[in-house]
């Protein structure tokens, strides 16, 4: 099984799209392990989307799409989702 993956960054608002075989392993190498490259910079990232392929092609497809320009209006959508359900409002900002 093959995974493609958006981490999110919530210290920096970056975000990465990925593919593995293996997902806890790298979001461990993302997070810990990993000592030179993009994600180093911006840890800790949050993983806030999966899709998963049987096929390794059919990932890496996906994977290249999401890192289009079209495929980045979706990783905007996906980032806005999770910024929603992870902010917590005060209550008096509710009652608008």
């Amino acid at each position: 099984m093959y995974h493609v993956y958006v981490l999110y960054s919530p210290a920096s608002g970056k975000s990465y799209i990925g593919f593995t075989n293996d997902i806890e392993r790298r979001i461990f190498e993302h997070n810990v392990s990993e000592s030179q490259g993009f994600t180093l910079r911006y840890r800790p990232w949050q993983i806030i989307h999966t899709e998963s392929f049987e096929v390794k092609s059919d990932a890496m497809k996906r994977e290249k799409y999401l890192k289009s320009g079209q495929g980045r209006e979706i990783i905007k959508k996906i980032i806005w989702n999770y910024l929603k359900e992870t902010v917590r409002y005060p209550p008096e900002a509710e009652k608008d």
